[in-house]
């Protein structure tokens, strides 16, 4: 079982790649100086190194993003959107698309680490969530694409890498009433890989922050 890893370093994709191997995956896990993903070509050259290290590709989980930074609207500048929706939009896009035939081959799945912030508008986070919206709409395009060869799936997480200082704001937005973990998101990882009968859909990981919002928060 091969798995690629974007944002792999990262406090999400971390606990993913640790929990993969734990399951038994061998796992590339890519990070900055792997590639820009914000470049069709640097997305593409990834694939290709990752490919040929595992010797071919079962699971593509796409959890690289930037640009998650508070900004008033009237602050934000074209460098904000071009950060927002590189790693995150454009690079899943052209990571999945040169990984497409590599699945195909293996019959395998992409799993998109999409965000709450993609289903609620969050004013001082704005090219943040349009392009996780873009991100949760990918899932469903390459599901539709892919199938019936390769399931594509996304992980909408909410409140599960929290600073301290922020936990018990947080907590009190969920109904769960307590904030969540990156292993959490993991756990969904593993699940998402081995639900044969799943695709084009999101697996909310939130403690049911969404629910629970009577109205949209302002982060």
């Amino acid at each position: 079982m091969r798995a690629l890893v974007t944002g792999g370093t990262g406090r999400l994709g971390s606990a993913i790649v640790e929990r993969l191997e734990r399951e038994g995956w061998s796992v590339v896990a890519a990070s900055r100086s792997d590639g820009d993903l914000s470049t069709a070509d640097g997305a593409r050259a990834l694939v290709r190194s990752a490919a040929e290290r595992l010797g071919g590709l079962d699971l593509l989980v796409n959890a690289a993003a930037d640009g998650f930074s508070p900004r008033p609207l009237e602050e934000v500048e074209e460098a904000d959107w071009d950060t927002a929706l590189g790693a995150t939009a454009k690079g899943s896009f052209f990571v999945t698309q040169a990984a497409a035939p590599l699945l195909r081959e293996s019959g395998g799945v992409v799993v998109m680490i999409e965000d709450v912030a993609a289903y609620q508008p969050w004013p001082s986070f704005a090219p943040h969530c349009a392009a996780k919206a873009a991100q949760a709409m990918l899932t469903r395009i390459f599901a539709l694409a892919l199938a019936p060869d390769v399931r594509v799936c996304g992980i909408a997480p909410g409140p599960v890498a929290v600073e301290p200082a922020h936990t018990e704001r947080r907590a009190a937005e969920t109904l769960l009433r307590r904030v969540g973990s990156p292993a959490d998101v993991a756990d969904a990882v593993i699940y998402l890989a081995g639900a044969d009968f799943v695709t084009g859909t999101t697996l909310v990981v939130d403690g049911g922050l969404l629910l629970r919002s009577t109205k949209t928060p302002l982060p």
